[in-house]
């Protein structure tokens, strides 16, 4: 298809593919609920039960797509869900799919002081150690609550990618005084609260998607990725898109997105190990995002307001 070049900075897929893609599933069950209403979440039992599904329904459906389609990908587990959950756990690793880190209780960094970050992070990193059998390589901050000091605790950590930005349509990096990770980005476009749930005890109250709206806008996202080089990563939730009219219009995205060739399907830790390997060997030359942006109020603000 002919027209203007979109991405300027070309990244190097593998093997001549023109796009990576990568269903990442964050599996988050209860911990939402014993965040948002600790003292209340054991009479939520309507809301529980429906969370629970993630474990107990979707997460062995989605499991049987990906041996169907011979696909591994990436789950983003609290730390709390890997201990309440271990034979999900086994199940996910039995299929050589990435556990990747997502707090220890859903917790939102950006929401906590530097020293409980720090706590929550430490916690979920070794629920995924103890899990799994190794560190984690990766990081998706818990509805996006990525703080300040978050990039710090990745690399001293030992991480090597985050999937949490959503800063560009190619892998990049984020640079920051003690070090650098891979960033995975994705968009508001590819997360399926977005466009499926409705929640009143989230008082997240939206007008919802029939599948076929909502996964129109998933394969207009891949088809441009896959013109013009980008990646497609999703930020799904298995008690959303393995409900089973969305696993069955995912089921139908993935021989969508064989049939067009060139693609190379991935667990998130094997991207970013491609991407640095790229780098090394000067195939690629990132985007660099310095973080921390700024710390505190903008100057031009404290001046006058």
């Amino acid at each position: 298809m002919a027209g203007t070049k979109l991405i300027d900075d070309v990244f190097p897929w593998p093997e001549g593919k023109r796009t990576a893609v990568c269903f990442s599933f964050d599996v988050d069950a209860e911990s939402l609920l014993h965040l948002g209403f600790r003292d209340e979440a054991d009479n939520k039992v309507v809301t529980r039960s429906e969370m629970r599904y993630d474990a107990h329904v979707a997460v062995p459906r989605l499991l049987a797509i990906f041996r169907n389609h011979d696909i591994r990908q990436t789950f983003f587990v609290p730390g709390w869900c890997l201990e309440a959950y271990p034979e999900m756990v086994k199940a996910i690793l039995d299929d050589g799919h990435e556990i990747a880190h997502h707090g220890y209780v859903h917790e939102m960094g950006n929401k906590l002081t530097p020293e409980n970050e720090r706590y929550w992070f430490e916690r979920g990193t070794k629920a995924v150690e103890k899990a799994t059998g190794r560190k984690p390589a990766g990081f998706r901050a818990p509805s996006y609550g990525f703080s300040r000091h978050t990039l710090e605790l990745m690399i001293e950590h030992g991480m090597i990618y985050d999937a949490s930005m959503m800063g560009h349509d190619v892998p990049y990096i984020l640079k920051h005084p003690r070090g650098e990770i891979v960033e995975l980005p994705s968009q508001r476009a590819l997360d399926d609260w977005t466009h499926f749930v409705l929640s009143r005890d989230y008082n997240w109250l939206i007008s919802m998607q029939t599948p076929e709206n909502g996964f129109a806008i998933y394969r207009a996202e891949f088809d441009a990725a896959w013109r013009h080089g980008g990646v497609w990563i999703a930020v799904w939730h298995p008690f959303v898109t393995g409900r089973l009219s969305r696993a069955e219009a995912m089921d139908a995205l993935i021989d969508h997105m064989k049939s067009q060739g060139g693609v190379w399907f991935a667990p998130m830790d094997e991207i970013a190990r491609h991407a640095t390997a790229a780098r090394k060997d000067g195939r690629w030359k990132p985007y660099i995002d310095p973080m921390p942006y700024n710390a505190g109020v903008l100057p031009e603000l404290a001046e006058r307001m």
